[in-house]
């Protein structure tokens, strides 16, 4: 049994001639290792603390202000204009000397003069980094205004930055006026009612807008004084940690592998190199080496909060809110095998497990034959189902004794791991069915097979194929993603495998085995298991998916026909949910606010009335290629502009809902928003960035190419579609609904969509033709 193999630092016997105590050297050893390897961390946290904490400056700039203000006192020269002549009055009552004050009185100043250095420096860049007006430029044309202002940015944003080094330099979040946000949400709703509907909705915004607005606006002004950022924390507790309802489908999200490559088809040895690349990325982190993402080339930063609890974090269960617990450092993973739970330590001799090393644990845990014990093989039904009884369960069964320890262990993992048993991915022969199957068993599997509250499950099928199924509330897509790039890229183009398929390097056998966790799971435990696992069956079971890379054209041609290829795909979607509903609806897309403090999303409304006027030329036969393509150009510029505004702070959604949050604190009714915070999002939409285009040389490894991820439906009778735009000419698309709508089909809705695709790009190369 795997419980065999764990270390034992002690050993006594009770003898005639009294203790007979050994002492097992091999455990201190690694007693002492693991010691050394946190106050190694220690250090660097200390390190990387004080170089963040006086950025743009660097420590060893305080050196040489204080030598400069030295040399100037020595030279007869006062820099300080009488400054340093007031320290050295004040040293008077000390028993120091003459030479000693003057000392101690330059070394002061010259902080001080450095700690005003950084301050100023610090103001002026959050000055700086407020001014967005570069993003409303039309594309191409850089004003002399703009290319002046991005050279003082880069002079006061220091050198070698570091991951978090800009946080207190970024602006906080500005609340939009209440007239603005009430105008442009009645803007975005007007294509989608009745006239009778509109003229009664714009009669409860104008009052809302002159009664009970400005007295919510007003503390959430106040809030945005105090707080780092106005929405944030109200966000993540009351979009996501307050639902109670399964994360499951409806919160959770996945990302999948490389489209074509299999790199190796052994299970164990994928995960080794993969589960490696994600330790190394996760030092990077802890080192804050990760460089922080810049937008306009390497100008201006995006905040970096959202990485601090990517790993070591789980959401925990409450009967009226969830919270999340992040602990500093982890040093093992738990692995899920065919109903058991294993416990794999990450170091040993003080050092990482290489590649082949973490090999060997999976293949240990693979060939292990032991039976799940009572209840074990589908405990993790408990993260898939609802909150509430989740919650009364842990709180019951999971208290004390082993079932205590075995959930910490868990809980407090780096990260969760699932050996699955099924093989997935992409299959030439039938692409429609392989990649359906893969994204729905990312985004569901078997409903007891992935810990949903962890921060994210690392998904390993039996023939290599890998893939990540992420919980929302602790950060949003970008940032798994960014991790998610360079794991891929590290297990393709750095790691590799041996000729025989398996990980580089020797097995170690002296690493002791992975350690069953156990567990005793009463009956009536085992009885809220199964009620969980039948409602989470039913959810996932009704998740219609159709995933599917696009090949006609990518990006490439959509720039030369010089739109943004955001705007095009969204005008697609409008198009093909046009076709396919017959009607318009309200349309959610993601975009980011991280060019604030502690920034996370805005919504886009992507269905406006430019894109009904340009949809309702498309259907209608009438319509010349010219009038099409003037009217694409008009909604394609209307959107652009909606997603800037959205990204600088003055987007309608968030605004909104923090209104509504306050309106609820002071429990006063607004019909205005109730209604509006009501109306359903029947057709939700996300773009996955590409990040770190550097790791991967599409042009000399073409079939690199990433699949992207996805998520749930949102609305019951709407889609969700994800995208992700790879290379120059691919577009893979990712299309949720639900069976139980009779409005709703994901595979007809893909058909549209690439329809869509290629009518609208059509329209260029038919107008170019007529140029001819």
């Amino acid at each position: 049994m795997a419980e065999a193999h764990q270390a034992v630092a002690f050993q006594f016997t009770v003898t005639p001639d009294g203790i007979d105590l050994r002492l097992s050297h091999e455990a201190l050893k690694q007693i002492y290792l693991s010691g050394l390897h946190s106050w190694k961390k220690k250090f660097i946290r200390f390190k990387n603390g004080i170089i963040t904490g006086v950025y743009p400056a660097s420590p060893s700039s305080w050196l040489i202000v204080v030598v400069g203000v030295m040399s100037t006192m020595y030279a007869k020269i006062d820099p300080s204009l009488g400054i340093i002549a007031k320290i050295n009055r004040t040293l008077d009552t000390t028993c120091m000397s003459s030479q000693t004050k003057n000392v101690v009185s330059g070394i002061l100043f010259g902080t001080g003069l450095w700690v005003a250095l950084i301050v100023t420096m610090r103001y002026s860049l959050k000055v700086l980094l407020s001014y967005h007006g570069w993003m409303f430029a039309q594309h191409g044309k850089m004003s002399r205004a703009t290319k002046i202002w991005m050279s003082v940015v880069k002079i006061f944003s220091g050198r070698k930055p570091m991951l978090y080094s800009f946080q207190t330099s970024l602006p906080r979040l500005p609340v939009p006026a209440v007239r603005d946000t009430v105008n442009r949400y009645l803007e975005s709703v007007k294509p989608l009612m009745k006239e009778s509907d509109f003229k009664r909705m714009t009669v409860l915004a104008e009052d809302f807008a002159v009664s009970l607005g400005p007295k919510l606006q007003w503390y959430l002004k106040l809030k945005s004084w105090w707080a780092t950022n106005y929405v944030s924390d109200w966000w993540e507790a009351y979009v996501y940690l307050r639902g109670r309802g399964p994360l499951m489908v409806n919160s959770n999200y996945y990302a999948m592998d490389l489209l074509y490559v299999l790199p190796t088809q052994i299970q164990a040895a994928r995960a080794g190199n993969a589960i490696h690349a994600i330790l190394l990325y996760r030092r990077r982190l802890d080192r804050e080496e990760i460089k922080p993402i810049f937008l306009l080339g390497s100008t201006v930063p995006l905040c970096s909060a959202q990485w601090e609890r990517m790993f070591n974090t789980s959401r925990i269960p409450g009967e009226e809110t969830d919270t999340i617990q992040h602990i500093r450092d982890s040093k093992h993973i738990v692995v899920f095998h065919e109903g058991r739970y294993f416990k794999v330590w990450l170091y040993h001799d003080g050092r990482l497990l290489t590649p082949r090393e973490i090999e060997q644990q999976m293949q240990r845990i693979l060939d292990d034959p032991s039976e799940p014990q009572p209840g074990e093989a589908k405990l993790a039904a408990l993260t898939a189902g609802e909150r509430v009884p989740w919650a009364k369960c842990r709180q019951a069964y999971f208290g004390r004794g082993k079932n205590k320890q075995s959930l910490d262990a868990v809980e407090k993992a780096a990260f969760f791991v699932t050996l699955d048993e099924t093989e997935q991915g992409y299959r030439k022969e039938d692409p429609d069915a392989s990649m359906d199957s893969y994204a729905k068993s990312l985004l569901h599997g078997r409903c007891f097979d992935r810990w949903f509250d962890k921060s994210f499950t690392f998904i390993v099928f039996k023939n290599g194929k890998i893939g990540m199924n992420a919980e929302h509330s602790w950060a949003d897509a970008p940032i798994v993603a960014h991790l998610w790039e360079y794991v891929l890229a590290m297990d393709s183009f750095h790691l590799g495998y041996a000729e025989d398929g398996h990980c580089k390097g020797d097995p170690n056998p002296n690493i002791p085995y992975p350690t069953r966790l156990q567990w005793d799971i009463p009956e009536e435990c085992q009885e809220v298991i199964e009620t969980s696992l039948n409602s989470a069956n039913i959810l996932a079971n009704d998740v219609d998916f159709h995933s599917f890379p696009f090949h006609t054209f990518g990006k490439g041609l959509i720039k030369k026909c010089r739109t943004s290829p955001d705007a095009f795909v969204q005008l697609a979607l409008q198009l093909a949910h046009y076709q396919d509903m017959g009607k318009f609806c309200l349309t959610y897309e993601a975009s980011m606010t991280r060019l604030f403090r502690e920034g996370r999303t805005e919504t886009v409304r992507s269905c406006t009335a430019e894109s009904c006027n340009f949809v309702l030329a498309m259907v209608d036969p009438t319509q010349t290629v010219e009038q099409r393509l003037r009217l694409f150009q008009i909604a394609s510029e209307k959107h652009q502009h909606l997603y800037r505004l959205a990204m600088t702070g003055s987007g309608i959604d968030r605004h909104l809902f923090c209104l509504y949050v306050v309106s609820k604190y002071l429990a006063v009714d607004s019909p205005f928003l109730k209604e509006v915070l009501s109306e359903p999002w029947r057709l939700s939409t996300s773009q996955t960035p590409q990040q770190q285009v550097e790791l991967f040389d599409l042009e000399r490894n073409p079939e690199y190419v990433s699949s992207g991820g996805g998520f749930g439906p949102v609305a019951d009778d709407g889609y969700g579609v994800s995208y992700i735009l790879v290379g120059e000419n691919l577009i893979s698309f990712h299309i949720s609904s639900k069976f139980s709508s009779p409005e709703t089909d994901s595979h007809r809705f893909g058909k549209h969509l690439k329809q869509a695709m290629t009518d609208i790009i059509s329209l260029f190369g038919s107008s170019a033709n007529s140029r001819k």
